[in-house]
């Protein structure tokens, strides 16, 4: 058997391979109306097409807590009970096709309120369905966007509440996992880095300090989370700063406390918190990350970036550098990698009936 298509049990739940899904966002919800931030049939085929393909956990896009906490206007959100139900729909078809359904919980602080990316990616105001971007200090994120508002200490606390809300919400959906977005300079990650959190109170200023919001989202989630039931954290591990910001270092020591607190794999990527950093991209350049997580911690870790080639994500499990690989591009440029992947190595992966013409 391939080590990448060896079965992983998270707590009470079983993944069947180590292919997985990295969130990915699609820009499609409905900006506007009843069904704003819910997912619709582009979400479903989107996910449905990944799940047939044999692929072992899907996590879903950076889903915001709040209406505020979305990236754009068009992105999903799971503040109300018609998300639910809309989520549902995709959850019980990515069951039915073996694969576990995930969700990433997110609010994306500064970097709120902005165009699709095929439009550009700007900041949008009130007329384009924008709103005031907040996070933890009056810091825009690059020229050009807005100053954010910084948040109260009651402006903290009502954010955790949100993420609680909506990981009870995620259960009721039908998830089996969810996921604290703590990566890519988003408000978690924004709190995390002194290059981004300037704050003198009891939420900035040392690493303890900084880290205090991260912890509150995890225990707030774990605390409405079913105890058989996995929470993941997706951190960058690095801002790619020479100097004052979110280091390697910091990354293993927040995995630890992670660990202590009921968080059950960290997800590793890297960057997203300053803009135009070098950052020295080639296949697998965020793996090492991951595995020193995985060496110097007890926490099970998935590895991310530039992962394409099944040689590649095999070795990544078999020389122990991380316990799963998540693929983002690669997924949407071939939804059934992971059954052309099984080919490869003589590994196995769920077909559905219609398709067993193609085995």
């Amino acid at each position: 058997m391939s080590a990448l298509f060896e079965p992983i049990t998270l707590r009470g739940v079983t993944i069947a391979n180590r292919v997985w899904m990295a969130p990915m966002c699609q820009y499609s919800a409905a900006p506007e109306g009843p069904l704003t931030g819910a997912p619709d049939d582009w979400h479903f085929a989107h996910y449905a097409a990944r799940a047939a393909g044999g692929t072992g956990l899907i996590v879903t896009e950076a889903t915001a807590v709040s209406p505020e906490g979305r990236i754009s206007p068009y992105d999903l959100g799971l503040w109300n009970d018609t998300q639910v139900e809309a989520f549902r729909r995709i959850t019980r078809f990515l069951v039915s096709q073996g694969t576990v359904p995930g969700i990433q919980l997110a609010h994306s602080g500064r970097k709120a309120s902005t165009e699709r990316p095929w439009r550009g990616g700007g900041p949008v105001g009130p007329e384009e369905h924008g709103w005031q971007p907040v996070a933890p200090s009056p810091s825009p994120f690059d020229a050009g966007h807005p100053v954010p508002a910084e948040l109260t200490v009651d402006g903290i606390e009502e954010i955790v509440g949100q993420f609680a809300d909506a990981a009870r919400r995620a259960l009721a959906a039908g998830f089996e996992v969810v996921e604290v977005h703590g990566a890519h300079g988003y408000l978690v990650h924004e709190f995390l880095s002194p290059h981004s959190n300037h704050r003198t109170d009891a939420y900035g200023g040392s690493y303890e300090n900084r880290v205090r919001f991260a912890l509150e989202v995890v225990d707030a989630v774990r605390e409405v989370w079913p105890d058989d039931k996995p929470v993941f954290f997706r951190v960058s591990a690095t801002d790619w700063l020479a100097e004052g910001g979110w280091t390697a270092e910091d990354t293993v020591r927040l995995a630890r406390d992670l660990h202590a607190h009921g968080v059950d794999l960290l997800d590793v990527s890297t960057g997203g918190n300053a803009p135009r950093v070098r950052i020295p991209v080639e296949p697998g350049y965020q793996v090492p990350f991951a595995a020193r997580v995985k060496a110097e911690t007890p926490l099970p870790v998935g590895a991310v970036g530039l992962i394409t080639e099944a040689e590649q994500a095999q070795k990544i499990i078999a020389n122990g550098e991380a316990d799963a690989v998540f693929l983002g591009r690669e997924l949407l440029r071939d939804p059934s990698w992971a059954r052309r992947a099984a080919r490869e190595l003589g590994g196995e992966v769920r077909v559905p009936d219609q398709y067993h013409r193609s085995v």
